[in-house]
């Protein structure tokens, strides 16, 4: 009787050492060796780059309703922006003219969300639909993807079929709606053909 009391008092006190040991050793399996290098912080250096690169956004239909295209682009570690050479973004949207928005440089966050073109910037719209072609220059625009607008908080000169303006302050121009906003000092000359009908 006394030795089977033993016996089972030993379980827990091996259930204990047991428990100890495999905490040692799983403790031994994660640290990292001394001869392992500690993982590195991310810094702002590229990590791959690509050629004649484009990616689309496509509709609920399949249908492309974006498209972003450079010809070299450099991809960084730490913030997941890319830099862009020559790139261009254009919308298409049933029934409305193709806007084509370009710069010589430009930058697109991780998401493909934003789009900045730099550098002899300028925004196409195609004539069509009753709107004759519009054309946007300034030193900046920021495409926002999401919600269809393009803006400049830079100098901008607009021509709009033979109506020209300029604003020292920039645009904003919804894509959406096809309304578009001067700001700051605004002149410019309306020609009568193209003072009615739509933005």
């Amino acid at each position: 009787m006394s030795q089977k009391f033993r016996l089972t008092s030993l379980i827990p006190l091996v259930c204990v050492a047991f428990l100890a040991g495999f905490t040692w050793w799983l403790f031994q399996a994660v640290k990292p060796h001394e001869n392992e290098a500690a993982p590195h912080p991310l810094t702002h250096s590229p990590d791959y780059f690509a050629d004649n690169f484009s990616v689309s956004e496509l509709d609920q239909s399949g249908a492309t309703q974006y498209r972003l295209t450079a010809t070299h682009m450099v991809h960084y570690e730490d913030d997941q922006d890319s830099d862009l050479t020559m790139p261009a973004v254009r919308a298409f949207q049933p029934g409305k003219p193709t806007v084509t928005a370009t710069g010589k440089r430009g930058t697109v966050n991780s998401d493909a969300s934003i789009v900045n073109l730099y550098d002899d910037a300028r925004i196409l719209r195609a004539a069509g639909y009753g709107n004759p072609e519009m054309q946007a220059d300034s030193e900046h625009f920021r495409v926002l993807v999401n919600d269809d607008v393009i803006l400049t908080e830079k100098p901008v000169k607009l021509r709009r079929g033979l109506s020209v303006m300029t604003a020292t302050n920039g645009m904003n121009y919804n894509n959406v709606t096809r309304v578009i906003q001067l700001y700051g000092n605004v002149r410019g000359a309306i020609a009568p053909a193209d003072s009615g009908g739509s933005s």
